[in-house]
């Protein structure tokens, strides 16, 4: 028998354990009695989500994919249980249910594979038996491999189960959906069990179906167009109906369409096709085929239908509603929460309404991630062309590859070569690559004597669940990603959105355990047994989020303008925060690189001349002839940028002015002279057309506004914040502080009197709520879905920084000191720790009076780096943050003891030369002992990562200082003696056990 018969292709999911087991919920099977564990978790161990409060009975594990989803046990040992994940380790495969006895009673929603499921004994005629063999070939169409396991069996812990789903067929997005469904239900605590039982080969296997049905308190049976013909459908319909606790699921279909009379008599355009007496085709009972039909429309109270565009609402309907009836209260207000949470905090932008063109980067974004095109988009798509065999590359097999397609290959190599070439993934933790096996052996050349190195991306792979976009700044990336999330947000359970700067893409990872309900923090990822590194502790809490995208519950995961493949703390790759490809989980990237990670980038293109002129005209649509030559010169220097044309038309719809007079402005407008040295020279070299065109946006501010439009200065001190939402409120603080320059008419600036004459008037001073509508309406900033925030783009904020105004960021920095919150701030706090510091290789741009200075350690520095070592596991940036404010104290210190020379003392040289410390004694004490706090916090925070020897050395110099200012009888002196003693006594066992 073919082993590609008895299974369907599904996801897989790791070992999971339940969040919040309700006190109510029965005795659940038990995963070590069910024959199909996850084949993808290759320790077989409990999730890292697991928590504490889930103590009950057992402990809730999840096994693996749809096809496994059942604690149900096969009375005798079954060999050769094929699974269908093509990434299946042999560790997996070596695990097998004597793994899982120090679990001791552990109850789990395991599954079943749909290979293995099955539940009354039909007689098979010779109609079905035809339809049998459609699917099999049908499932042999989809290349899945499979994987033998042994696993012994025990049927004494069959207890109960909480949901049986039953399915049939094998469309990819009918796979996805009831394998999410299933992930989420076990997540939520309930066990479950999931069959396609037309994929059934043998008795027992049914007679494990049989069993699941009859001790499931409810039947979800999620209907298609072909579940009506299938014989196993009906007799789900007719057996949970009868039981009264049958919960339909209309997949692409509506209850209005499950009547009888139309599908026997072919009415409709859905039926014409599939419908008639389908009882026929396998040979069953007209009666019992219309009641089966006939109860679907007496079930009042489930009415889930499962579209395109609300398959996210349907599976967490059906979850909140099975966890009602089963008591599950918990369950019910969790979700309740995380669901009004989403709702608020799920995008960083609302929908652009004024969204044009980019149909086809849509639907081939669409294509790479799921392989397939439906609904509108598939009209949308442009013609994919088949690639031909590059010479001498063959791609190699992964270890999971199954016979079948070893034995195909091995045909394909005796047979022709000509044709196209199978594709196959090939994954690492380090790179994602084509693997090739044939190539021959390479050349040196004669020049160099060594091998030629090229560096060659792959090709685009389809329905692996990553994309890249790669284009210039200002071109739309975003805008690109956010259409596609807002169209198809609706396939996810949540869309994640990432800054992808290096410096904060971390942290910004990390963020996400607010979403996934996971803990990051230091005290969670430790071993009693030993103290890990600090290495070892950041692993850990990224492996958390990590394992949380790698189940089966889909996200889309968007890292927006990534900087570098490299971690900018500890050049590590990028690549390591995210979860394995192939998954449910996706993930697009938009970059300014032109390679990301070996992968070929979707490249984005221009918008068209008729979009470009859309987006320009605003909302003026009749311009003469000279005009839209005006409109096509204006679009050709502004590099045809979207920002740019978005700015253009904004000003066309707000102002007065025609396009020939803005162009005639623009080239007359001065632009200041800039240092074209550093990265950002690129973008200022081939952007200066844009950059005159932000003079104008200014020009118009001021004159609207006064000399010192509070707009104006916005921008300005925004170009200082971080790639991050800022709230109004700090960023007009921020622009109040910006010191006054000198005043002066500038000639440039009567070039728009005329053009403003109107526009004036309506503007006098502005608040800070109107100067920011002012910013959003001339496309300058965009609006955020954090009521009171809004965004810059990172050209705006080049050239704001660019501009050469001083004081600007020394009033960013005071702004966020005095009013940041270290909890909802966090990444504007650090950006000011970036310019006070100078971390890496950069300069200090602010500095600050020792006053300040003691300030922002006591209420910003050391709370920020507590946070952020205990709650998000950052040991390496919280240590550098200290050890950096550590020397900025030492630096205050030095300037306070220098001696003071003035005037006066010169001449009185009977005098003895004074220092500030001298003079301002209580500030030079402050500042000591501010100093010896930070000692003592980094010699802690190296107790937690084993750094004895270090911690010694910091918690001596703390005591010192604390001894000569404060006395040895002082609380704090105290304290740091006892973190002395501590250390010493620990540095002494390692010594003792390190030695020979």
């Amino acid at each position: 028998m073919d082993i590609g018969e008895d299974s369907l292709r599904f996801g897989s999911v790791p070992v999971t354990t339940s969040r919040n087991m309700s006190s109510s919920s029965s005795v659940f099977l038990s995963a070590n009695q069910s024959p199909f564990f996850s084949p993808r978790s290759p320790t077989c161990q409990l999730s890292e989500s697991a928590r504490s409060d889930a103590r009950c009975d057992g402990i809730h594990l999840s096994a693996d994919p749809l096809s496994t989803s059942s604690g149900i046990p096969e009375p005798e040992s079954i060999a050769n249980v094929r699974f269908t994940t093509s990434d299946i380790s042999a560790a997996a495969a070596a695990c097998t249910a004597s793994d899982f006895q120090k679990f001791g009673r552990v109850s789990s929603p395991a599954g079943v594979s749909n290979s293995n499921i099955s539940s009354y004994s039909l007689a098979h005629d010779n109609g079905y038996a035809g339809l049998r063999e459609n699917h099999r070939k049908h499932g042999r169409s989809y290349g899945m491999s499979y994987t033998p396991v042994s696993v012994s069996l025990s049927c004494n812990r069959l207890r109960s189960c909480d949901v049986f789903i039953g399915l049939h067929g094998c469309k990819p997005s009918l796979m996805r959906f009831a394998n999410w469904l299933r992930a989420e239900l076990e997540v939520q605590g309930m066990s479950c069990f999931v069959s396609d039982r037309a994929r059934c080969r043998n008795s027992r296997k049914h007679a494990i179906v049989e069993r699941a049905m009859d001790i499931s308190s409810f039947g979800v049976v999620i209907l298609t167009r072909k579940s009506f013909r299938n014989p196993y459908s009906i007799e789900e319909l007719r057996y949970f109906s009868g039981k009264k606790n049958l919960v339909p699921i209309f997949f692409d279909l509506s209850p209005g369409d499950c009547l009888v009379r139309d599908i026997v008599e072919k009415r409709g355009e859905l039926w014409e096709k599939n419908g008639g007496e389908l009882w026929v085709l396998y040979g069953g009972l007209e009666k019992e085929w219309k009641e089966a039909v006939n109860g679907l429309s007496r079930v009042d109270e489930w009415k889930l239908e499962a579209q395109e565009g609300n398959c996210r609402d349907c599976i967490l309907r059906a979850v909140t509603l099975l966890a009602m009836k089963l008591g599950r209260r918990s369950v019910v207000e969790r979700l309740t929460k995380w669901r009004e949470k989403v709702d608020k905090e799920e995008f960083p932008f609302p929908r652009n309404e004024n969204f044009i063109g980019r149909k086809k980067e849509l639907s081939e974004l669409e294509f790479i991630l799921f392989g397939d095109i439906t609904g509108d988009s598939e009209r949308d798509y442009f013609e994919l062309k088949a690639r031909t065999r590059r010479k001498n590359l063959t791609i190699g097999w992964s270890k999971s590859a199954s016979l079948e397609e070893r034995r195909k290959e091995r045909q394909w190599k005796g047979g022709s070569r000509k044709g196209k070439e199978p594709v196959v993934w090939k994954e690492s933790e380090k790179e994602i690559e084509m693997q090739s096996t044939e190539a021959p052996q390479r050349q040196k050349t004669k020049s160099s004597g060594r091998y030629p190195r090229r560096k060659r991306s792959t090709k685009i792979l389809y329905g692996k669940g990553i994309a890249c976009v790669t284009g210039d700044s200002g071109i739309g990336k975003t805008e690109l990603l956010l259409e596609f999330a807002y169209r198809y947000h609706q396939r996810y359970k949540m869309v994640l959105w990432l800054g992808g700067e290096s410096r904060y893409i971390r942290q910004n990872y990390l963020n996400l355990w607010s979403f996934l309900d996971v803990d990051v923090g230091i005290e969670n990822c430790s071993d009693k047994s030993r103290i890990k590194s600090f290495e070892e502790q950041e692993e850990a809490a990224i492996c958390r989020v990590r394992k949380e995208l790698m189940r089966n519950v889909p996200f889309l995961v968007i890292i927006d303008n990534l900087e570098s493949e490299k971690d900018w703390w500890d050049d590590k790759l990028v690549m390591d925060l995210l979860p394995r490809f192939g998954g449910e989980t996706h993930i697009i990237i938009s970059t300014r690189l032109p390679c990301v990670m070996n992968l070929e980038p979707l490249k984005l293109s221009y918008l068209s001349g008729v979009e470009a002129m859309s987006l320009m005209q605003g909302s003026v649509k009749d311009y003469p002839i000279t005009e839209v030559d005006a409109l096509r010169v204006i679009e050709e220097k502004v590099g045809r940028l979207t920002m740019g044309l978005a700015v253009v038309g904004a000003i066309l719809s707000e102002l007065p002015i025609n396009p020939s007079r803005l162009l005639d402005t623009i080239n007359r407008m001065p632009l200041r002279d800039f240092s074209w040295n550093g990265r950002e020279s690129h973008s200022l070299r081939r952007n200066t057309f844009l950059f005159q065109l932000f003079e104008v946006c200014f020009s118009i501010f001021d004159h609207a506004d006064g000399p010192r439009s509070l707009a104006t200065r916005m921008v300005l001190a925004g170009g200082w914040f971080a790639p991050a939402a800022i709230p109004v409120s700090l960023l007009a603080l921020a622009a109040h502080k910006i010191p006054e320059k000198h005043k002066g008419t500038h000639l440039w600036r009567k070039l728009l009197l005329s053009l403003t004459c109107g526009f004036t008037s309506s503007y006098t001073k502005r608040s800070e709520v109107e100067a920011s509508s002012m910013l959003l309406r001339f496309n300058i900033a965009r609006s955020s879905t954090r009521q009171g925030y809004i965004h810059f783009n990172e050209l705006v904020k080049l050239y704001a920084r660019k501009r050469g105004v001083t004081g600007v960021a020394h009033a960013m920095v005071q702004a966020v000191i005095s009013r940041g919150s270290i909890t909802h701030h966090s990444g504007h706090i650090w950006t000011a720790c970036f310019l006070l510091f100078g971390f890496g290789n950069d300069l200090k741009v602010v500095e600050l009076k020792v006053s300040e200075l003691l300030y922002l350690v006591k209420e910003v520095v050391l709370p920020l780096a507590i946070r952020t070592f205990i709650t998000f596991s950052r040991c390496s940036a919280a240590l550098e943050l200290l050890r950096l404010c550590t020397n900025a104290l030492e630096a205050a210190d030095h300037a306070l003891v220098t001696p003071v020379e003035k005037l006066l003392d010169k001449s009185l040289c009977w005098r003895p030369v004074q220092t500030n410390a001298q003079l301002n004694p209580t500030l030079w004490q402050e500042l000591a002992l501010t100093r010896a706090t930070v000692l003592e916090t980094r010699a802690k925070l190296m107790l937690r990562g084993g750094q004895f020897d270090i911690g010694d050395d910091l918690i001596r110099k703390a005591v010192f200082i604390r001894t000569s200012i404060s006395g040895e009888d002082h609380p704090d002196t105290i304290a740091a003696r006892e973190t002395l003693s501590k250390l010493t006594r620990l540095l002494a066992n390692v010594q003792i056990h390190t030695s020979p």
